[in-house]
């Protein structure tokens, strides 16, 4: 993904493009979609996954780009860094509830899990992700892509 300077063109990406419903194009299209990660440089491999971003990173670049951005309708944000970032002290005890929580923090943002192949366990242990939180989260989607929901 990385040589290829394009996000999420990857499995984890195929499957973040399921949970969302809807297709590469879709995703791509500069009107529909932006991916603002945690940090620009990847920092290595991890015994467990990815290291983390560097410190910082998020708080100096994060504002100046959202604020180019002027029609967001719904920050998805996936994974722990993300969501630890954005959500601070409102954040669960762990990114298993605030996943499970989800419904607390729209119509704004909208907590995942990383949709890597590493976290397909987690996603077996807890069946009402896929049962509860990805059918709101297509619908969602669908509702602003479609122009029904405006934040």
């Amino acid at each position: 993904t990385r040589e290829e300077n394009d996000v999420f063109r990857d499995v984890s990406g195929d499957r973040l493009r399921e949970w969302l419903g809807i297709d590469e194009e879709t995703f791509y299209t500069p009107q529909n979609f932006a991916v603002l990660p945690m940090d620009f440089y990847f920092p290595g491999k991890g015994k467990t996954g990815d290291l983390p971003p560097r410190k910082d990173f998020a708080s100096r670049w994060h504002p100046l780009l959202l604020n180019e951005m002027k029609q967001i309708q719904l920050i998805i944000l996936v994974g722990s860094y993300a969501q630890k970032y954005y959500l601070k002290d409102n954040m669960k005890s762990n990114l298993t509830q605030t996943v499970k929580s989800f419904g607390e923090y729209l119509p704004k943002y909208f907590p995942l899990v990383h949709p890597s192949p590493l976290n397909r366990r987690w996603e077996a242990k807890n069946p009402w992700f896929n049962e509860e939180v990805l059918p709101v989260l297509k619908h969602r989607v669908h509702k602003i892509l479609e122009g029904e929901i405006k934040r």
